[in-house]
């Protein structure tokens, strides 16, 4: 089992940037395919973007392609979450997840339950 823990969350002007950690203590995050998913008020939570457990593959959601990017430091056991470019909508709380195996398919990747840990969330605002 692993646990999640997300920080960097914060306050951010329209343009600005952030970058995420997710943490991981029990076992390495290399045994996992890893996702980010947001949450904004009032609303559901969505798929951000994921990368399979070899880090060979990386899906996002088309309204950050190109804006976010994930990563992962094996030696650090943390996945990060690199935002610019941030506008008011992107405002979410943001929740990092890990998967038991990996993903074969962009759709799975997507998928809230496909994936088995969760962190408890850090809270993203981007004023205009």
């Amino acid at each position: 089992q692993v646990q999640l823990v997300e920080s960097g969350g914060g306050l951010v002007q329209t343009g600005g940037s952030l970058r995420l950690s997710c943490a991981a203590s029990g076992r390495t995050v290399s045994s996992y395919a890893m996702g980010w998913f947001r949450q904004a008020p009032g609303k559901e939570r969505v798929f951000v973007v994921a990368v399979t457990r070899s880090g060979g593959n990386t899906y996002y959601a088309d309204s950050v392609k190109g804006r976010f990017t994930i990563s992962r430091d094996n030696a650090k056991n943390t996945v990060y979450l690199q935002m610019s470019s941030l506008k008011p909508e992107d405002t979410a709380v943001y929740y990092c997840a890990a998967k038991d195996g990996t993903f074969y398919s962009a759709v799975l990747a997507h998928l809230e339950d496909q994936y088995d840990y969760w962190g408890q969330g850090t809270q993203v605002t981007v004023s205009s």
